[in-house]
């Protein structure tokens, strides 16, 4: 076996928050000083290298000269303390509301995974996307104006559609922002959302664009154009966390750990 010295790319100053998080934590579990195998910062490493690196736990839990099993433990406790500090979905519209947004970007995105259970009503997987062409579950996610991620829901199996996923997580609420004056955009997947949600217009079929009038093609480009910024959301997400481009624990934490790296992502910055 052969050693060698890496250096982990996260800002000094995400370990030191994960840290924080991990020995506030410890403390409220009663933990005493000295009884773990990894103290907090060392801890926030592993996690944070599972975020960035997609590394298997194996790997990583023999780096930092502990089990397999305690790897896992210590993951998890990471994620449920990251996820823990992310902001609910009613909080994050009064935010907007307080900063004078005009609208935020809803849309939906499939975190892949390899690990699978259930099959739907008529025998089909219940975790397979036709849309995607992948296992995994379907997460909502909002982004304000100029493409910053601000919300994620949790996940449904991927076989659910956008809107339906929409429906239980995140509509309801949209609904009450758009009466006070913050509407949403999203893509023609959420169609018949309801009122104070804007989608393009979707042209008649076996027809072209041409099909539609002038203000409605105008109207469509516009609303593209302007929720292309939040389709970069879950993208810079995938792109800096990179374990979101295939999560390898179970389906049911995959609105967990989507939700801490929207945490981390806010303190990168």
């Amino acid at each position: 076996m052969v050693t060698y010295v890496a250096t982990l790319d996260v800002p000094r100053h995400v370990v030191e928050y994960l840290s924080r998080l991990l020995a506030a934590h410890r403390r409220r579990l009663g933990t005493p000083r000295g009884r773990r195998a990894l103290g907090p910062f060392r801890q926030a490493v592993l996690v944070l290298r599972w975020f960035r690196e997609r590394g298997c736990v194996h790997c990583l839990a023999r780096d930092a000269g502990v089990s397999q099993a305690t790897g896992y433990r210590y993951l998890h406790e990471g994620v449920d303390v990251l996820a823990g500090q992310a902001p609910d979905l009613h909080e994050v519209l009064e935010r907007c509301r307080r900063e004078g947004m005009t609208h935020v970007i809803l849309d939906g995105t499939l975190i892949e995974t390899d690990r699978l259970a259930g099959v739907r009503d008529n025998g089909n997987d219940l975790w397979f996307s036709k849309k995607n062409k992948a296992f995994g579950g379907n997460v909502q996610f909002l982004a304000a104006p100029d493409g910053a991620p601000l919300w994620v829901s949790d996940a449904e199996p991927g076989s659910t559609p956008d809107i339906t996923a929409a429906r239980i997580h995140a509509l309801p609420a949209l609904y009450q922002a758009a009466a006070d004056g913050l509407l949403t955009l999203a893509d023609k997947g959420y169609i018949g959302a309801g009122i104070g949600v804007l989608v393009p217009v979707r042209r008649p079929k076996g027809r072209s664009e041409q099909a539609l009038d002038a203000d409605t093609r105008t109207t469509n480009n516009l609303i593209t154009g302007v929720r292309a910024l939040g389709e970069r959301a879950m993208a810079e997400l995938k792109q800096r966390w990179r374990t979101l481009q295939r999560i390898t624990l179970s389906p049911s934490r995959i609105g967990d750990i989507t939700r801490a790296a929207l945490v981390l992502n806010g303190i990168w910055k």
